[in-house]
């Protein structure tokens, strides 16, 4: 019997600028295994349908047909609505990277139409942070397509945001009942556009199966769209529904009317549950042996999970592939000009995973007993450098993101010097956790090897909360870590939590303060604070009486479980709290408000912080070097040094960098010890980890009597300019 046929999909929406990775990973995994398979993103294809001439003729038809008394922001859109559809393919097309010398024209005011995003664009402190003509030109460029995106939302097309669709619907879904309501609607504009573009991937594809990936609240309801046409116009096809959402919210799904629309859902990695369930539909598995899968018969949910093969480790996941999705129609846009936060909507970003789960898994807000953080497996590092060289060569692109959970210090140490041992010019960023163990040699190990941004979650800045909640890390901790990423050049963005678990007013105060000195001193370019939400999957959520707090619902539908209300007698968690704390973080991030005292962003009184001015100053004073006894490998990150002249007593030699030369001088036995200590620890193709140089016999070999001479030399300026110059402890 020949092998299913799968189409994988993405649908509304998730980001503009680049793929989500779920159906590459997908694609190139079953391509591996001999199946024959294709992909789509389906939001783009529906976001570029609609910001057209034709897609919005249609939109202001069905507007003007509506004879509605419109706000006045609607009506000064409508009222310029001809320059809209003479301007908008060349605004779609300049985001797109498909025009740039059209960058002093939409820079310029007086070309692009301006409606209340430009209004209301009024930046903090605007021009602190610098921007080009095209950065200018795509910001105001995005502000068009966010007004155009306001007025659909307001009238013909409810459920459309720029990064998710119709999300409002999920707001209270631990019963069917609200998607059951929305699905029986009739189409929006958006739903039919997002239809025209499924239906030419079903008959080039003419597939067996269709995979949904819902990695997030957004993506769920244009995804049921899409399975309730498709069981409407192909009944015969086998509809699949599987990702993040899936993975978390429906882990207790016993509703059967999620089956009028989609025959299995399978929860976490879809690799092994895909394998199985096209064995099954190729006629070679029972349902019994299917892997972690929802299926419905005679209006009974069941639950499969009697396979008995392994989960795919991640040595055998094979290379994701972008093959059939356009990268080159995707949108970069810019809401903000921080160089941080902007990773986020620009450019196209290959997508990778150092590590699966996470290594720590003990954080109580954390769905740590879930597979995507419980189980935890390193990909292996020549693995890795495989997929990157893949993908290079597949998109031309040398940019990757890697989106672990917590990528671990060893790994990306392990990744960084075999992209420098083999040449592998990439630029990547990626998650980790503010570990002691990035050193500041190992950021600057990792910032040689192309890093150039790094996300982690601080959650909440008081020592008693992060204890409490086992993050096992501490905020001074964190300083010295932002630090030494700060000081090899490379990027922070911190996560940040407020009204955990007994929080008051005074703890979120004294975290602002802590934060606000952190960014003053340039340690954090880019932050987020959320309000913290118990889970029903993490240690809170399954245990809140060992936190102090009382779960309030919502009772459980049948449908969807995730977010938890709750009572906490011991915290306070105001609404204008978390505006205070947005407006602020809004100014940080602009490079402004520093000098305004962190009680002042708040629209009620609270008391000053109770920490000190000097707080920073003095945890990044408590840092201390690691002890040369450490156990260290020496990797040298320099260039090759030039030795002038030979056979003098003291010999002269420089060590170049990209962007110094450094000079030091030496006896010749020292230059000799030197010299031999740079070559043997030189990343090279042939090299492996354990290769290099260790420390303590580097220390040994040195030309004096004893240890102890290298603990005196190590005191002198020489070698402390070996060091400035490249020669990196890790």
């Amino acid at each position: 019997m020949a092998l299913p046929r799968v189409l994988l999909l993405i649908p509304p929406l998730t980001q503009l600028n680049t793929p989500y990775p779920a159906t590459a990973y997908l694609t190139g995994f079953l391509r591996a295994h001999g199946y024959e398979a294709a992909q789509a993103d389906l939001g783009l294809e529906m976001v570029l349908r609609l910001f057209s001439r034709a897609g919005l003729e249609q939109a202001f038809t069905r507007i003007s047909r509506m004879d509605r008394p419109w706000r006045g922001e609607i009506q000064q859109i409508l009222a310029l609505q001809d320059i809209y559809l003479e301007t908008v393919e060349s605004v779609i097309a300049f985001l797109q990277g498909k025009d740039p010398m059209l960058a002093p024209l939409l820079a310029r005011p007086g070309f692009l139409p301006e409606g209340p995003r430009f209004a209301g664009d009024r930046r903090p402190g605007q021009g602190s942070l610098s921007s080009s003509p095209s950065d200018t030109a795509r910001h105001r460029a995005t502000l068009y397509i966010e007004d155009l995106t306001d007025l659909l939302h307001s009238t013909v097309a409810p459920q459309l945001a720029l990064n998710r669709y119709a999300e409002h619907i999920l707001q209270a879904t631990s019963s069917f009942d609200p998607i059951e309501d929305a699905l029986a609607q009739p189409l929006s504009l958006t739903d039919e556009l997002l239809l025209d573009a499924l239906w030419p991937h079903m008959r080039r594809t003419t597939p067996d199966i269709v995979g949904l990936t819902v990695p997030f609240p957004g993506n769920l309801f244009g995804a049921l769209r899409i399975a309730q046409a498709l069981k409407r116009r192909y009944p015969d096809t086998v509809v699949v529904l599987g990702g993040g959402y899936v993975n978390t919210e429906l882990r207790r799904l016993n509703d059967p009317r999620l089956f009028q629309y989609v025959d299995f859902v399978t929860l976490d990695d879809g690799e092994r549950p895909l394998l199985c369930l096209l064995d099954h539909v190729a006629g070679g598995r029972p349902d019994t042996l299917l892997r972690r899968t929802y299926l419905c018969r005679n209006k009974t949910v069941l639950f499969r999970d009697g396979s008995v093969e392994p989960d795919v480790p991640m040595h055998e996941l094979g290379t994701p592939t972008y093959a059939g999705l356009p990268l080159s129609g995707y949108l970069s846009i810019l809401d903000s000009f921080n160089p941080m936060h902007r990773l986020w909507s620009e450019g196209h970003w290959n997508k990778l995973t150092v590590a699966h789960g996470c290594y720590w898994k003990q954080c109580t807000f954390c769905d740590v007993g879930l597979n995507y953080i419980a189980r935890y497996e390193m990909t292996p590092t020549d693995v890795l450098l495989v997929q990157i060289t893949a993908l290079i060569q597949e998109t031309g692109q040398r940019g990757f993101h890697f989106v672990d959970e917590a990528a671990p210090p060893a790994a990306l140490k392990a990744l960084a010097l075999r992209l420098l041992e083999t040449g592998t010019t990439i630029s990547w960023w990626g998650n980790i956790r503010f570990e002691e163990a990035f050193s500041p040699d190992l950021a600057r190990l990792l910032a040689a090897s192309g890093c150039i941004a790094l996300t982690a979650g601080l959650e909440a800045a008081s020592d008693r909360l992060l204890e409490r909640m086992k993050k096992g890390i501490t905020v001074d901790q964190t300083a010295r870590v932002a630090a030494a990423f700060r000081q090899a050049g490379i990027l922070v963005h911190a996560y940040l939590m407020y009204g955990c678990p007994g929080e008051t007013i005074a703890d979120t105060v004294d975290s602002l303060e802590r934060v606000r000195q952190l960014f003053a001193n340039n340690l954090l370019q880019s932050a987020f604070w959320h309000k913290f939400t118990a889970t029903a999957h993490s240690p809170i959520g399954l245990n809140p009486t060992a936190e102090g707090i009382t779960i309030l619902g919502p009772a459980f539908g049948g449908f969807a479980e995730n977010d938890l209300r709750h009572a906490d007698p011991a915290a306070t968690c105001p609404a204008w709290l978390g505006e205070g704390l947005r407006a602020a973080l809004l100014n940080y991030m602009e490079q402004v408000g520093f000098d305004i005292p962190a009680q002042r962003w708040f629209s009620h009184p609270v008391t000053p912080p109770r920490v000190a001015r000097t707080w920073l100053k003095r945890a990044l004073s408590a840092s201390s070097p690691a002890p040369l006894t450490a156990e260290r490998r020496c990797v040298w990150i320099g260039g090759r040094p030039v030795v002038p002249s030979t056979g003098a007593a003291r010999i002269r030699i420089i060590l170049p960098s990209r962007t110094d030369d450094f000079t030091i001088t030496l006896s010749s036995q020292q230059a000799e010890w030197m010299l031999r200590l740079l070559h043997e620890a030189t990343p090279a193709p042939s090299r492996t980890n354990r290769e290099y140089p260790r420390l303590a016999e580097a220390r040994q070999q040195f030309p004096a009597s004893g240890p102890r001479g290298f603990d005196r030399f190590s005191k002198t300026t020489p070698w402390q300019t070996i060091r400035q110059a490249g020669l990196l402890l890790v």
